[in-house]
């Protein structure tokens, strides 16, 4: 079935459509058509459209907050309809995830560089990071370690929150680790977020952290081979983790309490392969996180627990 990948209907669209709502809805309709997947910053078609149309525009995203919907009017010129159906066909035709489009990614309400050497950020960590994780920590963490950081997102983010504090972020790949420098040098953080490359604590020896977070690898076999097209566009290495999406995970419960200072907590993001977590770590004792906005899946675990859990004959 000719979809709208055929010229003349790129053509069309420039000639008759005339509004940023006119190529908004244009859009949706031509990503209902080619049933895209999203998650990876909107969820549904008209997020999506709106926000490929404003980066197309060279727009803010906090337009409409200062204009209201008016802005939706605005006419635009033959160049600029042309600059949003080209992007709109390379989302339909590659299946790209918008962020890799726009090499733009936010999270904890900050901008962040990606590209296809790095997850896009999504991870409900956000909600914790912003509350300062309240209820959980003792004192203001000086020391912190965000374990897997791909992008630094996280370990940004952790900086933002916790203005005292060093973060060491941490990943087993070099191209993530480039990413990460980059968006540590735009936000202005060299001073305090340092990118390592270490196999999990392998590269650690001797440091003690007040808080560790980790957004590990932790797709079971069963979800990898059902992940949408776009999801397949990641690199493989942050997001698989063996039969129940655990396997690093094991590597971290069994050596983390060492990294830890006395009061120190760790917690970690395993997502749907927290099904597994009785099964594979029986007796450990974790408090799983609850998330007012919505997500699950992450677990806090203190270092008396980790030793604890450590010392028993398994």
């Amino acid at each position: 079935v000719a979809r709208m990948t055929d010229k003349f209907y790129l053509d069309e669209a420039i000639a008759d459509l005339h509004s940023m709502l006119d190529m908004v809805r244009w859009a949706v309709s031509r990503f209902n058509d080619a049933e895209l997947f999203y998650g990876h910053g909107t969820d549904n078609a008209w997020d999506e459209a709106v926000s490929l149309v404003f980066y197309a525009l060279h727009l803010p995203h906090t337009l409409t907050s200062q204009t209201g919907d008016g802005v939706f009017a605005a006419r635009l010129t033959k160049s600029e309809r042309s600059k949003v159906a080209e992007l709109v066909l390379q989302r339909v035709q590659t299946r790209l995830p918008l962020p890799y489009i726009t090499h733009e990614a936010w999270f904890c309400e900050l901008p962040f560089y990606v590209d296809e050497r790095v997850l896009i950020p999504r991870s409900p960590f956000a909600e914790l990071i912003q509350g300062k994780f309240a209820s959980h920590l003792q004192d203001n963490p000086t020391r912190i370690l965000d374990m897997c950081t791909g992008g630094g997102c996280i370990a940004i983010a952790l900086a933002y929150a916790f203005d005292e504090a060093q973060v060491d972020a941490v990943d087993i790949s070099a191209d993530a680790l480039a990413v990460a420098e980059l968006n540590i040098e735009e936000h202005g953080l060299s001073e305090r977020v340092f990118p390592l490359y270490s196999d999990l604590f392998s590269q650690l020896e001797g440091q003690q952290y007040d808080l560790i977070v980790s957004n590990p690898p932790y797709v079971d076999a069963e979800d990898m081979a059902d992940l949408p097209v776009e999801f397949q566009h990641e690199p493989e290495l942050a997001l698989a983790a063996g039969d129940d999406g655990l396997d690093l995970v094991e590597t971290m419960i069994a050596r983390a309490g060492n990294y830890l200072t006395e009061q120190g907590v760790m917690f970690v993001e395993v997502g749907n392969s927290l099904v597994h977590m009785e099964a594979r770590f029986p007796g450990l004792d974790i408090e799983w996180v609850e998330l007012a906005q919505g997500g699950h899946g992450i677990f806090a675990v203190t270092k008396a627990a980790l030793n604890s859990y450590n010392q028993q004959d398994k």
